[in-house]
């Protein structure tokens, strides 16, 4: 049976659907870090769907003891952001690290991505979690955030209207009320831009419309729906 928990953080729960149809769902470890390496908890994963909620039979850990079979990666912490990059069909993701190690993932099935065993943060109160923020067999992040800067909702910009934007990875900020633009060389990290900072609050998602005009979720008592628009 799976594990009830009263907790009230790390929910993680984003969805997407890739090119072939299959449903993608984040899912947070709630706090209890040993959840998220778990074979047998859903917590901490990247879980695959059909669209009629079936699990898929080229899951990876389909058939295999110990398993749930709609996993498809584990060792997640807390991701909030979930984006298909268009044209390719791979899914990315980024996560909440504790005190610093915010992470940008490429997700790629069967792998584990560490939480706890691997981070760049550290504990909330200085302490150390992991001995080393790599280890073998544990699928590093393409980028990680330290000092954290809490991304939340994800996307690949595909569209004209920021047409020097094209295949960049824009990703909103909590704690660091940003939008930051994410430029990436194949699947490697190249650099990053701060377009926004401080001047709308806690960016809770981001979208491209149809058009190419992004649009922005803030979070707060009176949150606003925000269109970016180019400058004449």
């Amino acid at each position: 049976m799976e594990k009830k928990t009263t907790a009230g953080q790390h929910y993680g729960s984003r969805l997407v659907f890739d090119s072939k149809g299959f449903l993608y769902m984040t899912t947070g470890e709630r706090g209890d870090s040993s959840r998220a390496r778990d074979p047998s908890d859903s917590a901490g994963k990247v879980l695959r769907f059909r669209e009629d909620g079936s699990v898929p039979a080229d899951n990876p850990f389909v058939n295999r003891a110990g398993y749930l079979p709609e996993i498809f990666s584990l060792g997640h912490r807390n991701p909030q952001g979930l984006a298909l990059r268009p044209g390719t069909g791979q899914i990315w993701l980024t996560e909440h690290g504790p005190r610093g190690g915010d992470e940008i993932n490429l997700v790629k099935g069967g792998a584990d991505y560490g939480w706890p065993v691997t981070t760049y943060g550290v504990a909330y109160s200085g302490a150390r979690i992991a001995e080393s923020p790599t280890a073998p067999g544990i699928e590093p992040p393409v980028h990680h955030w330290t000092p954290s800067i809490a991304p939340s909702g994800l996307a690949f910009y595909n569209g004209k209207a920021f047409s020097f934007w094209e295949g960049n990875l824009l990703s909103g900020s909590l704690a660091g009320k940003q939008l930051v633009r994410v430029i990436l060389e194949g699947d490697s990290f190249r650099r990053e831009e701060v377009l926004i900072r401080d001047t709308l609050g806690r960016l809770r998602d981001v979208r491209v419309g149809p058009e190419g005009l992004v649009y922005l979720l803030t979070d707060s008592p009176k949150g606003e729906l925000l269109r970016l628009e180019p400058l004449p």
